[in-house]
């Protein structure tokens, strides 16, 4: 049971329909006053799908990312802290200019530029910065000390128990 895309019905049985070029979820209704027929698929895409797809026994949003791994599970390791330091080390100790660079990564100077001044580029480019100037930029996440307040007190911590708490 879901809502009709094209009247606003909640609730109802709906099916994926094909309306010019784009594919709504519409009730019984929708589709009979508006001769709209079901999705069709092509007979060779159909069994080519039946046969690549695993039954799951998780739900299909469980924690999945795009390529279907458990996002939980991932390595732990954090950009570091100083990554535009190590960056711009490592493209100074090659000899190489912001320009010389980005046409090694296929990437813009302002990317470059940008990523030396301390702005976290993406995932991808990171991963170019690491193979084209063999640096590493991740490192194992430490985990963070937490401090407990004494349930016994009836007031929470305030800054000055933070600071004499300091090492």
């Amino acid at each position: 049971m879901a809502d009709c895309e094209l009247c606003g019905a909640m609730k109802v049985g709906v099916r994926n329909v094909k309306t010019g070029k784009t594919e709504v979820t519409a009730c019984a209704r929708c589709i009979e006053k508006m001769n709209l027929g079901p999705k069709e698929t092509a007979p060779g895409l159909a069994k080519a799908q039946s046969m690549h797809s695993k039954p799951s026994h998780a739900s299909a949003y469980a924690a999945k990312g795009k390529k279907g791994k458990d996002i939980m599970l991932k390595t732990e390791k954090e950009l570091a802290s100083d990554f535009d330091k190590r960056i711009s080390a490592a493209r100074k100790s090659k000899g190489w200019n912001h320009a010389t660079l980005g046409k090694r990564m296929a990437e813009t100077v302002n990317i470059i530029k940008s990523a030396e001044a301390g702005k976290r580029p993406t995932d991808g480019v990171l991963r170019k910065f690491e193979r084209v100037l063999g640096i590493s930029l991740w490192v194992v996440s430490t985990e963070e000390t937490t401090t407990h307040v004494d349930r016994s007190s009836n007031r929470g911590m305030t800054l000055g128990d933070y600071f004499n708490d300091q090492p």
